[in-house]
């Protein structure tokens, strides 16, 4: 199994409240070597530059919260909540079971890691309405 595979199914920890949230994403330097995966759309070959990587937080954070209309997040996983190093995230419109106690979760919308990801081959595209925001990004 590969380094991204081992992250990938790895132990996780949940990020819970917003507020973890908020402080979370504080830890994360974008200029450290981000890739940015949207799952379903092409593996990018390099790491984002960090202005990319800032952005994405900023507008993920603001999908997360205007879509997860709850006073918990709980939808945003990091191998280590201090130094990640690994990301899920959760769409909000896509969750399923996405605490893993299904044979079959759903997977994540995005990911974060300094590692570069391999394709996940979801089974289906993702929704129109992600691909339009995901391209207003990264165009």
């Amino acid at each position: 199994m590969g380094e991204f595979q081992s992250l990938y199914a790895g132990r996780l920890w949940s990020i819970m409240s917003w507020d973890q949230l908020s402080a979370f994403w504080r830890r994360i330097d974008p200029a450290t070597g981000w890739y940015v995966y949207a799952v379903g759309e092409a593996v990018p070959p390099a790491p984002a530059e960090a202005r990319d990587v800032a952005a994405f937080i900023e507008r993920v954070d603001a999908l997360l919260r205007e879509n997860h209309r709850h006073d918990y997040c709980s939808i945003v996983y990091a191998d280590d909540l201090e130094r990640p190093s690994f990301v899920k995230i959760y769409d909000p419109d896509n969750l399923g079971v996405s605490c893993g106690s299904s044979k079959n979760p759903p997977l994540p919308g995005w990911i974060l890691s300094r590692v570069p990801p391999e394709d996940l081959k979801p089974p289906r595209p993702q929704p129109e309405n992600r691909r339009r925001w995901w391209r207003s990004l990264f165009p």
